[in-house]
């Protein structure tokens, strides 16, 4: 396997003027020889910005919105890692540098407005520059997450494995409080999204919402991209941020959702390619 893997760098050969030397690597490998046959993605981990960047004209209040990451999304993916003996692949870079959910060039890619808060160094970006990010964050970050999805499928004995994706939303948007404890987005592939829903849905607990508070059928460039096109199962989780205000609410949920996953991974007849 590729080195700049295994030590969570980027390879010389992938290296831009846009990150310097006191910059994070473009993604975090977490328990890289994890051993279930699974992949774990966080697209939205970071609220971190190149150095070069200047903070994209923003305050440090702003950069901790969710406008910047998915709050909490990061450490809930860090445990579940641990809990299903899982790799994750973890984006080092805020989702205003470019957001790697977004098909490059999409206008929500590169967000000049986010939530109604203007993005003065996302304004008017040359090719160029837009480039720049393109190559220094989004493609490391995806040729990582298909490095080690081949290299499950390589070691799996004839399983494919299977691709998990963890977000958060905000509890409130446009003047609407969001009911939902978390939801299931998904596109055509059911496997794993029907029977999640199910075991969510066991617990009365729960108010869990099925492609809520968005819909995996308009958003996915990840899922869509990873795992629908190869035929691998495929799922996205999104928890509410406001339950997700400290480590030990991180841990809670992080075994909700390990649970209810852990009961569906059972199902050997997951571990093949499929098209839909």
């Amino acid at each position: 396997m590729i080195d700049w893997i295994k030590d969570a760098s980027p390879s010389p050969l992938l290296s831009s003027p846009l990150l310097g030397d006191e910059d994070p690597p473009p993604f975090v490998v977490v328990n890289l020889d994890g051993t279930a046959p699974l992949v774990l993605v966080c697209d939205h981990a970071s609220n971190t910005i190149p150095a070069t960047l200047k903070q994209l004209g923003l305050g440090s209040v702003d950069l901790a919105r969710h406008i910047a990451w998915d709050i909490g999304a990061a450490s809930v993916t860090r445990h579940l890692a641990a809990r299903l003996n899982a790799p994750a692949v973890l984006c080092g870079y805020s989702r205003l540098v470019i957001d790697c959910n977004r098909p490059p060039g999409d206008p929500t890619s590169i967000a000049e407005v986010s939530d109604g808060t203007f993005i003065s160094g996302n304004h008017q970006l040359s090719d160029s520059a837009a480039e720049m990010r393109v190559n220094a964050v989004f493609w490391p970050y995806h040729h990582a997450i298909t490095q080690l999805l081949a290299r499950h499928w390589r070691h799996g004995h004839g399983r494919a494995p299977v691709l998990i994706a963890i977000h958060s939303f905000t509890p409130v948007m446009n003047g609407f409080r969001r009911p939902w404890h978390l939801g299931v987005l998904w596109n055509r592939d059911p496997r794993l999204a029907e029977p999640l829903l199910a075991q969510f849905r066991a617990n009365p607990e729960l108010c869990v919402g099925d492609n809520e508070p968005y819909s995996g059928r308009k958003v996915g460039f990840t899922m869509d991209t990873h795992g629908g096109a190869a035929g691998l199962p495929h799922v996205e989780v999104e928890i509410r941020q406001d339950l997700l205000s400290d480590e030990s609410s991180c841990a809670h949920w992080a075994e909700v959702v390990g649970d209810a996953l852990a009961l569906v991974l059972r199902n050997e007849d997951l571990y093949v390619v499929e098209h839909y």
